[in-house]
C-alpha cells in the first residue's frame, strides 16, 4: 500500500505527467501536490476541479444515476486533465488529479495507470 506522497510521485512517472494532485473535494484543499512546472497552480486546479466533481455528482443525483464517477477527463488543445474520485471506503470524498502534456501523454496508458495507483493508495 502506498501513501499519498508515494502515489503522487506513482502519478508524476507517468508519461507526460505535469501535474498531480490528492484532493479533498469536500473542503477543495489539495493533500498533496507534485508538478514538473510552474505553470500550473495546483492549488487552484484542486478548488476548481472539486467544483467539476461537485457539479457532476450533483447532476447524477437530480437524474436519479444509481452510479459511480470512474474518471472526469477535460481535453485542452496541449493537454488532458483527468480527475479520478477514489472509490475506496477510506478514500471517500478524495480524487486524484493528473495534468498530462497532451503530445507526450498516452490517455488510455494514463488511465490504466491512475486506476492501478487508486487501488494500491492508503488514506
Amino acid at each position: 500500500m502506498a501513501n499519498i506522497e508515494t502515489g503522487l510521485k506513482e502519478m508524476m512517472e507517468i508519461e507526460g505527467a505535469i501535474g498531480a494532485a490528492v484532493v479533498d473535494y469536500s473542503s477543495g484543499m489539495a493533500l498533496g501536490t507534485l508538478s514538473s512546472t510552474n505553470t500550473l497552480d495546483l492549488e487552484v486546479a484542486a478548488a476548481g476541479n472539486t467544483e467539476v466533481v461537485r457539479a457532476k455528482m450533483r447532476t447524477m443525483d437530480q437524474l436519479g444515476l444509481n452510479d459511480a464517477i470512474e474518471d472526469i477527463l477535460i481535453t485542452l488543445s496541449g493537454q488532458y486533465h483527468v480527475i479520478k474520485p477514489l472509490t475506496s471506503r477510506k478514500g471517500q470524498g478524495l480524487f486524484l488529479y493528473l495534468a498530462l502534456d497532451r503530445n507526450r501523454g498516452n490517455l488510455a496508458l494514463a488511465r490504466h495507470r491512475l486506476k492501478s495507483i487508486e487501488a494500491g493508495l492508503e488514506v
